[in-house]
């Protein structure tokens, strides 16, 4: 069953990115994906073939002893939870390119972005120190 479990390696101190991580493990009934903050205190001991300053810059995944980048994660992330087809058009040929460059031109900027959208709207996750804070009482100030 390992072989079917999707690890997401992302930016616990984005706002949005962490938003995304929490939805999608609302959706994960089956517990098919494993999320892995980049900036855990011992995350390169633990995952040692992944760069982080890489992973930073682009959203990395391993499925199936599989590396996965960008909006591949996305898709896959999403189909194994059983919302495919909120994400199938990241799929299509012309749309994949252009979903692709506005994808890393987001990742480039993300940290701006999302803290603007959480400092103006609300919409986000807060960060801390110690990993990816949440408000609930049960999820409180831990990495995930």
């Amino acid at each position: 069953m390992q072989e079917n479990i999707l690890t997401i390696f992302y930016d616990g101190n984005c706002p949005l990115c962490s938003l995304e991580m929490e939805k999608l493990k609302q959706h994960d009934q089956h517990n098919r994906i494993r999320l892995e903050n980049l900036h855990q205190p011992n995350f390169e001991q633990r995952f040692p073939d992944i760069n982080v300053a890489a992973a930073l810059k682009v959203l990395h995944g391993k499925y199936q002893n599989k590396r996965l980048l960008a909006l591949d994660v996305t898709h896959r992330a999403w189909t194994l939870v059983g919302r495919g087809a909120w994400v199938a058009p990241l799929q299509f040929p012309v749309i994949k390119q252009i979903a692709h460059g506005g994808y890393l031109l987001l990742a480039r900027y993300r940290r701006p972005i999302s803290h603007f959208i959480h400092q103006r709207f609300g919409i986000g996750i807060k960060t801390c120190n110690k990993g990816t804070c949440y408000e609930k009482p049960n999820n409180t100030d831990h990495w995930r």
